[in-house]
């Protein structure tokens, strides 16, 4: 999947139909792609994607999903190797959002870099991994379904890595957001209203001063917290049945032990923010 003339913002990162400030990493790539290739048109405006049944209901009319799930070690290694392990899911008939997946996950690996990894499928990591990882090296890639329904397929898209020698792992989450019936991903600019930008921002920097508020860390020296982890912007957002959620990872909002923040805003905050189809069904 070749991209050709995507801007690039801060840490590399597409700036895609977006021009407001982004965090999030490599698999924007992936996302932008998939707006180049997708249908211009926007979502329907005819029904809500967003259904008023919960979750373990609606789930049951989304894509058929299954698992695959493997654990390696590099071949022909003995003793102490570097092992690599897969939970995903693959999308039978959905041949896109089945490679999409697997390109996101691989190129997930290559957090820190500047630039794109030299591979793009988890095939092609594997092959890169084995040539170059240390006896204790260790990647773990996953994929679970967030919220589903039969419109939206939001999918939490994960990466561990531990590098021989490191203090400790580094991990990455992008969550994915696919129309079903579209069969695109939806970034912030399908899913809020014209001009909402900055409404939602606020809408996300309250719900992060709550975060803090109710953060046993950041209560001991709250001064301190704000001033050394401050609030910060993101695109990484999942819809689901209770609201938007957007997830930090690890040392962009709280230190490492605070693992990686989730902020919800729920859906009775996005009424005028969010386009109607992205509200619940009345």
């Amino acid at each position: 999947m070749k991209i050709e003339s995507v801007p690039l913002g801060r840490n590399n990162r597409p700036i895609a139909m977006l021009p407001e400030p982004t965090t999030r990493l490599y698999t924007a790539l992936t996302l932008a792609a998939c707006f180049l290739l997708a249908s211009c048109a926007g979502p329907s405006r005819d029904i809500s994607r967003i259904p008023a049944q919960t979750d373990a209901v609606s789930s049951k009319d989304g894509l058929f999903m299954q698992p695959i799930e493997w654990s390696r070690t590099k071949p022909g290694c003995k003793g102490q190797c570097p092992e690599l392990s897969v939970d995903s899911l693959v999308f039978p008939g959905q041949k896109q959002l089945t490679e999409l997946v697997d390109h996101a996950l691989a190129v997930m690996t290559g957090v820190g870099e500047k630039t794109m990894p030299p591979y793009d499928t988890i095939e092609g990591f594997e092959e890169y991994f084995w040539q170059t990882a240390g006896s204790r090296d260790e990647v773990m890639l996953s994929a679970r379904a967030k919220y589903r329904n039969r419109h939206l397929t939001v999918l939490e898209l994960s990466s561990g890595q531990y590098y021989t020698g490191a203090a400790h792992g580094i991990t990455a989450t992008q969550f994915l957001n696919w129309d079903n019936d579209k069969n695109m991903v939806l970034g912030l600019q399908h899913i809020l209203a014209v001009g909402a930008y900055q409404d939602f921002l606020q809408e996300l920097a309250s719900a992060h001063e709550a975060w803090v508020e109710n953060a046993p860390e950041a209560q001991e020296n709250p001064e301190s917290w704000r001033r050394m982890w401050p609030f910060q912007p993101s695109d990484n957002f999942a819809l689901t049945d209770q609201g938007v959620v957007v997830k930090y990872d690890s040392y962009e909002i709280a230190p490492y032990s605070s693992g990686q923040p989730e902020l919800l805003i729920p859906y009775a905050r996005l009424k005028r923010i969010l386009r109607p189809e992205y509200l619940p069904a009345a």
